[in-house]
């Protein structure tokens, strides 16, 4: 025992002040070690979504910016010069548009770039909403962002194309899903694996549908609760 903890009376280390200053230093040191993540999304279904995981080994910044594809990676490689993150991701989907010019190629381009950037990339075809959707089923069938609006609609008894969007509501999906018996997280993590593991690496990323590799972000964000 050192000298200054045998010179402190026993009752004394259990006072209050002395616990508080023990807890500060903890706190410091947590701090400290916590890992930084920015995570740039296109909308802000995904920034609110993101923002809702209860994380407390981590500092996690989302940020919902209006851009698609190669655009956001611009945007999220100007954002790395400006601060420095442990971890940078953009999250962005296909949402196929046929009146669209060039949507496939920056598409393939932004899902590509965490290859040759500091940067990791959770992408989506055709939309976002499947990763909601894989909490409550699994389907290998090639669907656009209509039929997703049309399930959670359903599992969620409102009109998700007109109101899902709003940012009132996107605050609430995280907890909305935690809450549901009938969604699991677990299985929607195992089933997107299961879709992502179909394609080989010679299949590109616009022909991957459907497919969503945000389990892999959210993976990373559930080790820091």
């Amino acid at each position: 025992m050192s000298r200054k903890s045998a010179d402190m009376k026993k009752s004394d280390q259990q006072k209050g002040w002395n616990r508080q200053k023990q807890l500060s230093k903890t706190q410091v040191a947590t701090r400290e070690q916590s890992k930084t993540y920015l995570i740039v999304c296109e909308g802000k279904t995904e920034e609110w979504y993101f923002r809702s995981f209860p994380v407390k080994t981590a500092t996690v910044t989302s940020k919902g910016i209006g851009m698609t594809h190669f655009d956001l990676i611009k945007k999220a490689k100007q954002m790395m010069k400006e601060m420095d993150y442990d971890e940078v991701w953009c999250v962005f989907d296909m949402d196929f548009n046929p009146e669209r010019n060039g949507q496939i190629a920056s598409f393939n381009d932004a899902v590509f770039a965490d290859k040759k950037q500091k940067l990791r990339c959770a992408y989506s075809n055709d939309a976002f909403e499947l990763w909601f959707y894989l909490h409550y089923n699994y389907t290998e069938s090639k669907h656009l962002r209509t039929f997703y609006y049309e399930q959670l609609s359903e599992y969620w008894s409102m009109s998700y194309e007109r109101d899902g969007k709003a940012q009132a509501f996107s605050k609430t999906i995280y907890e909305r899903l935690a809450n549901d018996p009938k969604a699991s997280q677990k299985k929607a993590i195992l089933r997107a694996k299961q879709l992502f593991e179909k394609y080989s690496d010679y299949v590109p990323p616009h022909e991957r549908n459907p497919v969503t590799t945000v389990f892999e972000l959210v993976e990373q964000l559930n080790s820091h609760f």
